[in-house]
């Protein structure tokens, strides 16, 4: 007899228990609903692309974090490392038919072959939007709006928007005589949060190149404090003669007021200037966005996002400029669990039907369809066993309510509704196709 394979997981992969499982769809569909609120519309693209359609387009690093290989027709092959960059693809594809302005959600699973870590995994769900075709502020503008949709909707308790633009950081580079190390300062800066500033500095000068004054101005204006007016006026000091710069702060301005008019004033305090946000990926080229729950900020980013105008022009001659972001859902998922904000249920449905007289199987089934005819979900025990175990397997999968059904109440005519939760129990008729039980069961969820 061959030996037992060990069952186990690759490093950075994950199962997805019900437990897990069933928050996760939530999400998705949250997030599908809230898109398609806007008016984006679902598309689908494949997990396997050319590799010179996916390289070069993130960063350095994300191409060594490709999975990569030749499949059985010698082709150079990746697996995507974000939704972006094929979506890029995808656009400059089929634009034609498609028109613009293109509005897109897609959500799907991504591969990077990073160190794993708090929140970070080797293969995870992105849940993205996009707007394509348009360079109108309008559409940057609704970028935040859906994040701010989103996440409230999700009831993931309060989280702050920070927001930048590439052309902020691009026109001090350019006053500093810093533009042809453009990519490795900005690489540099994004990991102020991460490494702290003296370490940032040290990398600045001896890894970039930069002298002692240029690095102190990156610094000061990645570090600036206060309400956004503040910043924004200080950081119009620092790039003060540089046209990319003021045009950036210029941009800023316009989307925090459209932003802050639209949004109920209790959340436009979630909309900050973070003048250290540049984002690692090489492709964004305007707004730039990262969000982060204020109960848990050191997870890390959980929706980013911003504008990519030339992304596509790799793939067409056709002006392409798009925006938008994508929620990080496993990263998502992660923060809530530490948090203690997952409810831990097993189950989809919300009753449970013990199977306790066993004359009686034909009975149950019949009373389990009235009640998913009405919109209830329900399961019955397949086996006929002692009544306590079976609520003893209702109580660990998260059942709300059983259905208590026994010979001499199927005699009688009624039903006892048992909230799980509470312990109490209410006896109703089953008579007309069991009204009364669904009524009552409907009080209990409380809809």
């Amino acid at each position: 007899m061959p030996a037992k394979i060990q069952p186990r997981t690759l490093k950075g992969f994950r199962d997805y228990p019900p437990a897990k499982m069933i928050p996760r769809e939530w999400i998705i569909e949250t997030a599908r609903r809230v898109y398609r609120s806007y008016g984006f519309s679902p598309i689908d693209t494949p997990a396997l692309e050319y590799l010179e359609i996916l390289t070069g387009k993130g960063s350095a690093e994300t191409d060594k974090q490709l999975y990569r290989f030749e499949d059985h027709g010698g082709r150079q092959v990746g697996m995507r490392f974000d939704l972006t960059v094929p979506l890029a693809r995808f656009v400059a594809q089929h634009i034609q038919e498609l028109g613009t302005p293109f509005k897109r959600y897609q959500i799907a699973n991504v591969w990077r072959g990073e160190n794993t870590q708090r929140g970070r995994y080797r293969e995870f769900m992105q849940c993205d939007f996009d707007t394509i075709g348009t360079t109108s502020l309008s559409a940057d503008i609704e970028m935040v709006l859906v994040i701010n949709d989103l996440l409230s909707t999700l009831e993931v308790g309060e989280f702050t928007i920070h927001i930048n633009h590439r052309g902020v950081l691009n026109g001090l580079l350019e006053k500093l005589d810093l533009a042809d190390k453009a990519t490795d300062v900005l690489r540099t800066l994004d990991k102020l949060t991460k490494i702290g500033e003296e370490k940032v500095r040290r990398e600045l000068t001896e890894t970039v190149g930069a002298t002692d004054a240029q690095a102190e101005q990156l610094l000061d204006l990645s570090s600036l404090e206060g309400s956004n007016e503040k910043m924004l006026d200080e950081a119009e000091k620092l790039i003060a003669g540089n046209e990319v710069g003021e045009l950036g702060i210029a941009g800023l301005r316009e989307l925090i007021a459209s932003v802050s008019a639209t949004l109920p004033p209790q959340a436009t305090d979630r909309i900050r200037f973070e003048p250290s946000i540049c984002r690692g990926l090489d492709y964004y080229t305007g707004i730039v966005l990262e969000t982060t729950l204020n109960d848990l900020p050191e997870i890390g980013s959980v929706a980013s996002g911003g504008r990519y105008d030339n992304l596509a022009n790799l793939y067409t001659n056709q002006k392409l400029p798009g925006v938008g972001a994508s929620l990080g859902l496993d990263r998502l998922l992660a923060a809530l669990e530490e948090l203690g904000r997952l409810e831990q249920v097993q189950t989809t449905a919300e009753v449970f039907i013990p199977f306790f007289a066993a004359e009686r199987r034909n009975d149950y089934l019949q009373l389990a369809a009235q009640l998913r005819a009405a919109g209830i979900g329900v399961e019955f025990f397949p086996d006929a066993k002692k009544l306590g175990k079976q609520l003893q397997y209702a109580n660990r999968r998260g059942f709300r309510i059983a259905l208590i059904l026994g010979g001499d109440e199927f005699a009688a005519g009624e039903c006892q509704v048992k909230d799980l939760a509470t312990g109490d129990s209410q006896t109703v008729s089953l008579a007309e196709d069991a009204k009364a039980v669904i009524a009552e069961i409907r009080r209990v969820l409380g809809n």
